[in-house]
């Protein structure tokens, strides 16, 4: 009885840890597809630098999570004066990577994640045919202190409207856009692997609904 109830006692505690860090950082809405607005004459064109510029993602399930990044291949933004009006940028699938695993245990999950292990191509991300995601931005807002961007999310050909917190800094020659952490539903966007929503018999073998997003892009003109 004792072990039983140590072993409950224990479960509780890892669903309430779970828990606990999935309420650490919020959802963002998720809304239809948006109309992308045409920038003003006045604004300046500025070019994305891939090199600077980063995702951060994270992942969470019962026994654990992992992190990563993805690189972003290409984007430009519109600015006038100090205000981001328009912008785009192709987030490059095939760049998925992992960083708190070494060798052939971060290899395996990298190629899960993309999908190209042969027959696990739909689990996540299948890269072969999706090979870029993208963000075009559909609005920039102050709220209450904060700026709060919005615009449409695409992956895997699905497009939905997401808004996040975040910092936007410029200089003479450049800005950058970082956000706070955020997390969406991946099963919006058809990745469904997994996931306890979509799946009623994995028991506690799930892995959540909700991906950690944190975007850090730079531009220069």
């Amino acid at each position: 009885m004792k072990k039983l109830i140590s072993n409950i006692a224990l479960f509780s505690l890892v669903a309430l840890t779970f828990t606990a860090c999935k309420d650490g950082q919020k959802e963002v809405a998720t809304t239809d597809e948006k109309e992308v607005v045409a920038p003003t004459p006045e604004a300046v064109s500025y070019t994305v630098d891939v090199e600077k510029s980063v995702i951060k993602w994270k992942g969470d399930k019962p026994t654990g999570s992992h992190a990563g990044t993805i690189k972003i291949a290409s984007g430009s933004v519109s600015v006038n004066g100090a205000n981001l009006e328009t912008g785009k940028f192709s987030i490059d699938m095939n760049s998925i990577s992992d960083t708190d695993l070494e060798g052939e245990m971060k290899a395996n999950l990298e190629a899960h994640l993309k999908g190209t292990v042969e027959g696990k191509e739909g689990d996540f991300f299948n890269v072969n045919k999706y090979p870029l995601a993208s963000f075009v931005v559909t609005g920039v807002t102050g709220t209450e202190g904060e700026t709060i961007v919005s615009g449409n999310l695409t992956i895997k050909e699905k497009t939905h409207n997401i808004e996040f917190p975040a910092t936007i800094d410029y200089t003479d020659n450049g800005m950058s856009l970082v956000s706070k952490p955020f997390n969406i539903d991946r099963t919006k966007w058809g990745v469904n692997y997994g996931s306890k929503s979509i799946f009623d018999n994995l028991g506690d073998k799930f892995i959540s609904d909700e991906i950690g997003l944190e975007i850090e892009l730079h531009a220069n003109k």
